[in-house]
């Protein structure tokens, strides 16, 4: 990701021009018999590009320029001129470290003319929180009429961020040429790392990035007795900077961390910690901690890993904000660096064992050591990122920038890989002015839509038809669906401007720009049903005009449970229907099953999930090769993935190889899952009791069936319950060979029991079903609530002989309560209206925090478009005092449309809370865009508590008789400050605002 910042003139001035950092890659090997060490490059000027590569005028008058008329190798070197004082010259800062002994050689001749003089290399040093030092490398004397070689050793002890390497003559107007200035060593630079403590009194090499004051106190400390405090920054991006120039290795791979602490007399803010980069004056700026809410009061850990992946002059880290100039404290910084592991090459390669294109999305630091073998060896293709993106390759209109691009490409090619462009047209990382008329927001008019549309033409024009025979796959439009609209389509500038003809346009011009390139519409979430209808619709109707669709791409970023393989399978294969390639475009697997949660280290067990999980899918993929032509996923290794920060900053390895580049469980379940771990899962079974016949029964409605992953032709779901009589089990099989011997083999502790299809026995029955059949049966059993019970389930299919299971422990839970809402609509405003004497009236009762408090009495209504709830609260204190607003007095009302049962939200799932004084707050996915504007409500106190009445439209379904939602209701008990007690209807997990799985169910009445 790219973060722009706009930079005066007058700071760009503060800083210094600095030297160019080779790769490690450059060494000179010196070693012989003698077996003596190698040496490493650090540096190297030699103006070959025609830039003063960081070199800069020492002294007033002085001029520096790279001039061609001399050179002590290839085609230039710099001539320093204008000199009127001894120390006068040319100076760069370089990149050494502390307690590395460095040798330092230059070349240098006179302009003609020029008497003979001494010209020497020194550097300036100013020790933190000392005094600066002058301290000579290496002198000699230089003529006009050759070059001489100017070189001695260096090294330094105390750490000293103000460092300057300069030449100068003890004449003090002599004009001289510098070439190939080097500085090796006999140690691998960029590895000794960086700390802070600031216990020295100093800032230690920190400096404002502009107009900020940077202060060592002992105010507040993280470890030790003092920390550094920043105020009077003058904008977000103001704040402490630290060079860290020569301590980074191009190629190298670090981890940075520090604690930050919001300033006095701020209550909110976030933090994070960036990098800045510049080479020949240009800067750019990578993310190492995605801004984080600091916690007011305490301290909060800044923490990532960074590669440098790019040749610098000049490296900076620093530590921002998103948005404000509030003060903030940092202490305990710490850079250090990772030493690589090598690759593993004794286990099989990726793509060798798939049959379609394999690939990696990837940017410059995958393209550098062991990342770039790891990319060769594994993968066929390559998606490069965020290279191809608008912002990325125009960042402002008819001015095109393909640097990083290019490079992505080339490494590409040169590897014998394929590559996927990505993307022509999205609604994210799009400049502002691609939809203004200088500062004017382009509407909907016929002349802004053709303006638009032009630009987006142009767009296309320049990108494709640069990458004409090199790039072959483009996703040409990105996430232009919204399932929740009635049209099914996303409310971007480009719709809401050109309607569908920007989908139209950009597709007929990427076919006359490369005719053979395959052109994919690509999307996310399309293996969900509401998804995957709203696409393929929007495909068809596309095709059906003439539109060159020739692919459609899934981007498959789901995580370890949700959703099931199968609703993968059910995308992939109608889209197959439409006659059109598909491709798996940015899949990754994250070990969470909501937004909220968070592992300071995943477990193993989790870990082994996760590769059974990709095993799961691969198997669809398998499957479905014939349908498919590639699948990509998004990233290289778990230590570069987007999900580091989103949806929130957190640990989150999604892909098959971990932070090391070694291959985990992830790669094993797509390379040979023989080889994963055994696993175990979990699975809470409520209280139920329900009849051994066969049918299914309401009981069996209020949650969804477990998934058991098809093998072979067999897959299954299956439920269980509870109760005084047993384990009751009903499975319900996909098994379309209607064999008399396919068997379900159900094992609870050492006991197994077979059901036989089609037929039954006085402890289970069979029934067909479409593609299949059902079996219910039940299991003797000793249970009692929270009990545990190990438990097998395993489908087998005669005919084929595969066979698919499911193992794990169930846990014994209460009965999943169902409630109706009765048919009717009425006047939302805090006064109930007699109609709600009709709904069936419930209490929460089911205490999460705390063993007594305000409590609630609720009922619910419904209609076409909307669910209504009523809830009189019992609550003779009231309060509001807390800044968080799910510490005040309120209700929160709980509604999933498709009673999913998820352990996080769908996209329409909500959490709607109303407060005793009316205020609202909605959760649900990411920002709950989904759900946000679904609430109105009122409410009004009345003696001994208050009464909330709230509307919830259900846009994504048509609601009727019949139908089950999910849904819960929580009241949240407020003393003073502080929440003293939650109850709920139905859900005792205390987590209603990340899972839909505890809710309770309601049953739409008549």
């Amino acid at each position: 990701m790219r973060f722009p910042r706009s930079w005066a003139a007058a700071i760009a001035a503060l800083c210094l021009p600095l030297s160019i950092l080779s790769s490690t890659a450059a060494r000179a090997q010196t070693a012989g018999a003698s077996g003596a060490a190698a040496t490493v490059q650090t540096a190297r000027y030699d103006f070959e590009d025609g830039t003063a590569q960081g070199w800069a005028p020492r002294g007033s008058g002085v001029s520096v320029q790279v001039v061609p008329d001399a050179a002590h190798s290839g085609g230039a070197s710099l001539l320093t001129t204008g000199r009127t004082e001894t120390w006068h010259g040319a100076s760069v800062t370089p990149p050494l470290e502390k307690g590395v002994t460095y040798t330092i050689t230059a070349y240098a001749r006179l302009a003609p003319g020029t008497p003979d003089t001494t010209i020497a290399l020194t550097v300036q040093r100013t020790p933190d929180g000392g005094e600066t030092t002058y301290e000579r490398v290496g002198a000699a004397t230089v003529t006009a009429t050759g070059w001489t070689e100017i070189s001695g050793t260096y090294s330094f002890a105390t750490e000293s961020p103000d460092l300057q390497l300069y030449a100068e003559s003890t004449d003090a107007t002599a004009a001289f040429h510098l070439d190939d200035i080097t500085i090796t060593s006999d140690t691998e630079p960029g590895r000794s790392g960086v700390t802070s403590d600031f216990e020295t009194g100093t800032t230690q090499g920190r400096s404002p990035r502009a107009s900020a004051t940077l202060t060592v106190t002992g105010d507040q400390a993280h470890g030790g007795t003092r920390g550094l405090l920043t105020t009077g920054r003058s904008a977000s991006w103001d704040g402490p900077a630290l060079s860290v120039l020569g301590k980074m290795a191009k190629g190298s791979k670090y981890t940075l961390s520090v604690w930050v602490r919001l300033g006095a007399g701020t209550a909110e803010g976030e933090l994070g910690l960036s990098v800045e980069r510049r080479l020949n004056g240009t800067a750019s700026y990578d993310r190492v901690a995605a801004p984080t809410a600091v916690a007011a009061g305490g301290w909060t850990e800044l923490k990532g890993s960074y590669t440098l992946a790019h040749d610098v002059d000049f490296l900076s880290v620093y530590v921002e904000s998103p948005s404000g100039t509030f003060p903030f404290h940092l202490d305990d910084f710490t850079l250090a660096y990772v030493p690589a592991k090598p690759v593993q090459t004794d286990i099989p390669a990726v793509k060798d064992v798939l049959p379609f294109d394999v690939g990696a999305a990837a940017g410059r630091a995958q393209t550098l050591g062991e990342h770039s073998e790891l990319l060769a060896r594994h993968f066929d293709s390559l998606t490069p990122g965020n290279a191809l993106e608008w912002d990325a390759t125009e960042p402002r209109e008819g001015e095109f920038t393909f640097a990083e691009s290019d490079y992505l490409v080339d490494h590409a090619l040169r590897n014998g890989m394929k590559v996927r462009g990505h993307t022509l047209a999205w609604h994210s990382q799009t400049p502002d002015w691609v939809f203004k008329d200088g500062d004017r927001d382009l509407t909907a008019t016929p002349a802004d839509k053709a303006l638009l549309l032009k630009r987006l033409t142009d767009h296309i024009r320049a990108v494709m038809g640069r990458y004409k025979g090199k790039i072959g796959t483009w996703d040409v439009v990105n996430e232009v669906v919204d399932e929740n609209r009635p049209d099914g389509m996303r409310r971007s500038p480009w719709f809401t401007i050109t309607g569908y003809d920007f989908i139209r346009t950009a597709f007929r011009v990427a076919r006359q720009v490369d005719p053979a390139a395959r052109l994919v519409l690509n999307d996310y979430n399309t293996e969900l049903p509401r998804k995957r209808r709203a696409v393929y619709d929007l495909v068809r109707r596309l095709r059906a005009e003439g539109v060159p669709i020739d692919a459609v791409g899934h981007q498959v970023h789901v995580n370890i449970e949700y959703p099931a393989a199968a609703e993968i399978e059910k995308t992939i294969e109608l889209f197959a229907g439409l006659g059109v390639d598909q491709q798996v475009t940015e899949l990754d697997v994250s070990v969470y099953t909501d937004f909220v949660s968070s592992y300071a280290t995943v477990p193993a067990e989790v870990l082994a999930e996760q590769g059974h999980r990709y095993k799961e899918i691969f198997d669809v993929f398998r499957r479905q090769a014939s349908h498919l032509s590639s699948v990509t996923l998004w990233g290289l290794a778990d230590d570069d993935t987007w999900l580091s920060s989103f949806p929130i900053t957190r640990l989150d390895p999604p892909l098959l190889f971990d932070d090391e580049l070694q291959a985990k469980p992830a790669y094993w379940g797509v390379v040979d899952p023989a080889r994963l771990p055994p696993l175990t899962r979990r699975l809470d079974v409520p209280q139920g009791t329900v009849r051994i016949d066969g049918a299914r029964e309401r009981q069996w409605d209020l949650l969804p069936g477990t998934p058991v992953a098809r093998v072979g032709a067999v897959a299954a779901r299956f439920q269980a319950r509870w109760s005084a009589a047993g384990l009751a089990v009903l499975a319900e099989v996909d098994d379309g060979t209607r064999d008399r011997a396919d068997t379900v083999t159900l094992r609870l502790g050492g006991a197994e029991r077979v059901v036989k299809r089609d037929t039954g026995a006085t402890w289970y029955r069979t029934a067909a079903v479409k593609d299949g059949y059902r079996a219910e049966a039940l299991l003797p059993a000793a249970a009692a609530p929270g009990g545990t019970l190990l438990f097998e389930l395993v489908a087998r299919d005669a005919t084929s002989g595969a066979r698919t299971s499911w193992t794990g422990e169930l846990t014994l839970t209460p009965a999943v309560k169902l409630t109706s809402a009765a048919k009717g609509t009425p006047v939302v405003d805090g006064v109930p209206d007699a109609l709600w004497t009709k709904a069936p009236e419930v209490t929460t009762a089911t205490w999460v925090q705390g063993g007594g408090g305000a409590t609630a009495k609720v009922r619910a209504l419904w209609d076409a478009g909307h669910l209504y709830v009523l809830a009189r609260v019992t609550d003779a204190h009231l309060s509001e005092e807390s800044q968080n607003a799910w510490e005040q007095d309120s209700v929160e009302i709980f509604a999933d449309p498709g009673n999913g049962k998820t352990k996080g939200y769908d996209d329409d799932d909500g959490q709607y809370r109303v407060s005793f004084t009316g205020r609202q707050t909605v959760g649900g996915t990411f920002d709950a865009a989904g759900v946000r504007d679904n609430l109105v409500s009122a409410a009004k106190t009345v003696p001994g508590g208050y009464v909330v009445e709230a509307s919830i439209a259900l846009p994504t379904i048509t609601p009727s008789a019949g139908d089950l939602l999910g849904f819960d209701v929580q009241v949240n008990d407020a003393t003073g400050p502080a929440r003293t007690a939650v109850v709920t209807w139905n859900d005792s997990s205390g987590r209603s605002y990340s899972s839909t799985a505890g809710w309770g169910v309601l049953e739409l009445g008549r």
